[in-house]
């Protein structure tokens, strides 16, 4: 069987002078605030002092030529006369009273998806007063981001990873973080790309196992013996048609002492069908990404766990295939889950909210102070809010404000929606406790937001509905289509600093 590509892992090592082969060299432009925001400042940071005067000289000619104005998100590649750095490339950072995180991030990516058409043994990127120390380690996220994109079965390869970074000034701690939190961001994005084949319920509990054993978290996997000893039956019958069984995964950091653990739960449908409410072959294609907020706590997990963050979190996953057989759970089917409340199924491709409803269970089994869920869960939420922006839902305003206020420091859109108690009466059954679809196609997202609360009781609970960002049909400047890695920057900055 062909074997995919291994995940990227260049090499990475900061230094207070430039190298004598800085192999690509990379230097930052902005724009001049006081004076109309259209002039070039600085390309030549302090750190970059000793760099071959006929260098300086190819920048300011291209200043002078307008090739360089300072723009945000452009980048200018040249070769030059100087056997010290025989290629440069110049990324403009706009103004730098608007630059954000994400801003750092995506330039830093750019940078890299720019130098992918051809393998490179070392690319310097000289790091001056332009990006604010406190956002070296975004940079460095997400140049290790840009390492990774959906291409994993090509024969010959369309990009390449560069052999090796060198951050000049910046710190090693600053180094070390990035790394990390762009390495988790690119091992979510890899459980999602995988074909759904290969990425089964049981083949993501394994890869998780794994995770955990090499960056010491605790790991538990629930098969179906144990799903059906502990009664996690909604679980069971969205992927009892399937000839890859379903799983529960449990990760635990143990950073926090006795205090109570923050509980992230991810939904964890590896391919959907849409069962006997079959989805047409358009609808079907990219299913594979349906899994993405297990994805995402397994991302989480790993960063916090290499970060060292002094804080008690478990992961939660819970994982199936929604597939169509004779034994398929039915429109029409009660089911009673492991809280005790019965649903009605009158959608079975409503199924992530049937599998999150004995995972959020478990989550709440274990006393959490707070419990966010992801899921790749409506296309209601996509309509309401497009592509790129996740949808927020909650219980507790407090815990809202904090995750959005992380999300907004990380510069990943988000957007709050309603949860008024109206809503209830929309996902009630009439011979069940509640059913698994709302009333037509109205709010949808929110219905099934309201159908998710009745099981986290009255723990403080946000739902993240990220059907939208997790997955993209095409490629940016900084990202290759396919998995995001979405939310991962944002829950590791609210995990860390909560108080």
């Amino acid at each position: 069987m062909v074997e995919p590509l291994p995940l990227p892992a260049p090499e990475i090592t900061v230094s207070a002078k430039l190298p004598q082969n800085p192999g690509v060299l990379v230097l930052f432009a902005s724009q001049n605030d006081s004076g109309g925001g259209d002039a070039v400042v600085s390309c030549d940071a302090d750190v970059c002092k000793g760099l071959d005067e006929s260098v300086a000289a190819v920048i300011d000619r291209l200043i002078a030529a307008g090739e360089i104005s300072g723009t945000a998100g452009e980048l200018v590649a040249v070769a030059t006369s100087s056997e010290q750095a025989p290629m440069l490339v110049v990324a403009s950072l706009g103004s730098s009273a608007k630059l954000t995180r994400g801003g750092v991030v995506d330039i830093g990516a750019s940078v890299v998806r720019k130098l992918a058409d051809k393998a490179r043994d070392q690319i310097t990127f000289c790091v001056g007063k332009e990006i604010a120390s406190d956002d070296h380690d975004a940079l460095i996220a997400g140049a290790v981001t840009a390492c990774e994109g959906q291409h994993l079965y090509q024969s010959q390869p369309s990009t390449f990873v560069p052999a090796a970074f060198t951050f000049v000034g910046v710190s090693e701690e600053a180094a070390q973080s990035g790394q990390k939190i762009g390495s988790s961001i690119n091992h979510t994005r890899r459980l999602v790309n995988e074909p759904p084949t290969i990425m089964n319920p049981s083949e993501f509990a394994n890869r998780a196992a794994e995770m955990a054993n090499a960056d010491g978290l605790e790991c538990e996997i629930w098969d179906e013996d144990r799903l059906a000893s502990e009664g996690c039956r909604a679980i069971l019958a969205v992927g009892r048609a399937s000839a890859s069984p379903p799983r529960l995964v449990i990760l635990k950091h143990n950073g926090g002492g006795s205090e109570p653990p923050i509980a992230i739960v991810g939904k964890g449908v590896t391919f959907d069908s849409g069962g006997l409410s079959l989805k047409p072959s358009e609808g079907m294609v990219d299913m594979k990404c349906d899994m993405a907020g297990a994805a995402t706590v397994v991302g989480v997990m790993r960063a916090i766990a290499q970060l060292g963050i002094k804080r008690n979190v478990i992961g939660l996953c819970g994982l199936a295939e929604n597939m169509v057989s004779g034994d398929s759970y039915k429109l029409g089917d009660v089911i009673e889950t492991r809280s005790g409340k019965t649903i009605e199924i009158l959608n079975t491709d409503a199924e992530g909210r049937v599998v999150l409803a004995d995972t959020l269970d478990v989550a709440v089994e274990h006393g959490p102070a707070a419990i966010v869920d992801l899921a790749t869960l409506t296309g209601a939420c996509m309509v309401a809010l497009g592509n790129d922006v996740a949808g927020f839902m909650t219980n507790n305003q407090e815990l809202c404000d904090e995750v959005t206020a992380a999300a907004n420091d990380e510069d990943e859109p988000v957007w709050q929606l309603p949860m008024f108690t109206l809503y209830n009466d929309k996902v009630k059954s009439k011979v069940a406790d509640i059913k698994n679809v709302g009333e037509g196609r109205w709010g949808g997202a929110i219905t099934a937001a309201k159908f998710l609360e009745n099981f986290v009781k009255d723990t403080p609970w946000l739902h993240i509905d990220i059907a939208g960002p997790a997955f993209a049909d095409s490629a940016k400047a900084s990202r290759d289509a396919g998995a995001t890695g979405v939310m991962v920057r944002s829950l590791v900055r609210w995990i860390s600093q909560r108080k």
